[in-house]
């Protein structure tokens, strides 16, 4: 027991008491009746009774060597000291409030003594309590080895982070987070050696800076590299960087059938045909397959909260969507033929951020592919997602007076 005592020790919680006897209300005050210390063949031990049992910890401290206890919450008032002294192994001994709450007791140690043992006793008949240490000798480098207060998060609360001030947001700015879609240990569709993760990772970077080019907006990559982001990061990484517009980035390839052109998908319940719904799952279960499984973390009151939030947001992600299209169309001249879409993706499950979720076109296409490997083609459908969006910006603004607060 010593070896685990000698680190110490355990807060000692009085609830577990019971009987007729202690029909007085245990949260008050707890009172010092008694105490003595005896020296014995290599130590000492010290005797401390009190009227009711209360949480308490003991431990030792260095420079210069103490033996300190703290208590939820004794009255001293009535404490002789010096009954408490009478050893050559401690020197003296004060006590008194030490924090709201909490009272402490210091015995100053004559030589090194470590807590050989540590325990606190009820009477059952009157809820009265002894508490009972035996102090073992020790040399000075074992003392301070083993001092030092017992880490407790209900006290040691960790040091203030020094956060830099956040300038003042210019409202004649808007912030994007584009979100190049899979990365690292999930690639996303592939083929002929071309990976959606890494096409997206290169479009995303071009796309950022032909925004930033544009003037007035800032804009972020939810990932910079080839790496894997869980679905959830990246909501959330939209949301630290107080995003205005989330664009997710994707090329996806079709086991069946044939698709061209880019399609643009809002967040809804229900997808708006087979094939939006098959890719939605197939995306939704990327973090299943990296390990995360977030399908337990629902709540219930969280999500009607948040969906009440989106009634507000789902125009203005609708309205993103067609600009959007409406700027690739002028562009590169081709969308898909059905080219707004939804479903229920969970990386546009952002209530209060516009999302959308682009499919820049098709791998599993030979044109598409063709168009996605050319970074002249890229441009010009960089271009058109600009000019969507500043659009949509422009609109935007012009309605936030008529939107609810």
């Amino acid at each position: 027991m010593s070896g685990v005592l000698r680190r110490i020790l355990a807060f000692v919680l009085s609830g577990v008491l019971a009987g007729p006897a202690l029909s007085q209300e245990l949260g008050a005050m707890a009172r010092f009746e008694a105490g003595n210390v005896q020296d014995r063949w290599g130590g000492s031990e010290l005797r401390i009774e009190i009227s009711q049992g209360v949480p308490w910890r003991i431990f030792t401290l260095t420079n210069p060597n103490r033996l300190v206890m703290d208590f939820r919450e004794v009255q001293w008032a009535d404490a002789d000291p010096s009954a408490l002294d009478k050893s050559d192994r401690i020197a003296g001994v004060r006590m008194g409030g030490y924090r709201p709450g909490w009272s402490r007791l210091v015995a100053d140690l004559a030589e090194p003594l470590i807590v050989e043992s540590a325990e606190l006793v009820t009477d059952v008949s009157d809820g009265g309590a002894t508490i009972t240490i035996r102090l073992e000798q020790t040399d000075q480098a074992s003392f301070d080895l083993a001092a030092g207060a017992p880490r407790d998060p209900r006290w040691d609360l960790p040091a203030p982070a020094v956060v830099d001030t956040v300038p003042p947001r210019d409202p004649d700015r808007v912030s994007i987070v584009l979100d190049p879609g899979h990365g690292g240990i999930d690639p996303g569709a592939e083929r002929d050696g071309i990976t959606e993760a890494d096409l997206m990772l290169t479009f995303g970077r071009e796309l950022q800076d032909v925004l930033r080019r544009a003037g007035g907006f800032d804009v972020m990559l939810t990932r910079d590299g080839d790496y894997f982001v869980s679905l959830e990061a990246r909501v959330a990484a939209a949301r630290d960087a107080g995003a205005d517009v989330f664009i997710s980035l994707h090329a996806d390839a079709l086991a069946e059938g044939e698709a061209r052109g880019a399609a643009v998908y809002v967040l809804s319940d229900e997808a708006s045909d087979a094939a939006s719904a098959a890719l939605a799952e197939r995306h939704n279960r990327d973090d299943l397959l990296a390990g995360i499984d977030l399908s337990q973390s629902d709540d219930r009151v969280a999500n009607v909260l948040m969906s009440l939030a989106r009634l507000d947001n789902a125009p203005r992600s609708e309205a993103l969507a067609k600009h959007m299209l409406d700027g690739i169309r002028n562009a590169v001249g081709r969308v898909h033929k059905r080219p707004l879409r939804s479903a229920g993706f969970s990386v546009l499950k952002a209530a209060d951020i516009p999302s959308v979720l682009l499919e820049v076109g098709f791998l599993s296409t030979e044109e598409d592919l063709k168009n996605l490997s050319d970074p002249i083609w890229r441009q010009g459908m960089a271009a058109g997602i600009r000019d969507g969006i500043i659009a949509w910006r422009d609109e935007d603004r012009a309605l936030a007076p008529l939107r609810r607060n």
